[in-house]
């Protein structure tokens, strides 16, 4: 792999080892309240290496997984984003990759749908 394009991420560190890495998945909550977040992430911290973010699971409005990726960064724990294609065309794509990347996200998992 080009050295640019690496991560710097833990999860690639570990995955590029070879070790056995352990995610789990959170989805954002539907409104601004991020107790919920704050609470399972508390608990995913002792058992796993990274938290995978969905984006807008079942075409449901709920807050960004960026947004949510920052408050888990806050907290200590590994995001990888989830990037669904199906709600977004290339230009909102590839600027919330940019801002995503500013904000120190460094693990994204682009799908087309659920």
């Amino acid at each position: 792999m080009n050295k640019e394009m690496k991560s710097g991420s833990n999860l690639e560190k570990l995955l590029s080892r070879g070790k056995f890495v352990v995610t789990a998945e959170l989805g954002p909550p539907k409104g601004v309240n991020i107790n919920a977040i704050i609470d399972k992430v508390k608990i995913l911290k002792e058992f796993c290496d990274a938290v995978n973010i969905t984006d807008n699971q079942t075409s449901i409005v709920r807050m960004s997984s960026i947004s949510s990726a920052i408050k888990i960064i806050q907290l200590g724990m590994e995001p990888i984003i989830q990037m669904v294609t199906r709600d977004r065309n290339r230009i909102a794509l590839q600027s919330d990759l940019i801002g995503a990347a500013a904000l120190g996200v460094k693990n994204v998992l682009c799908l087309t749908g659920d």
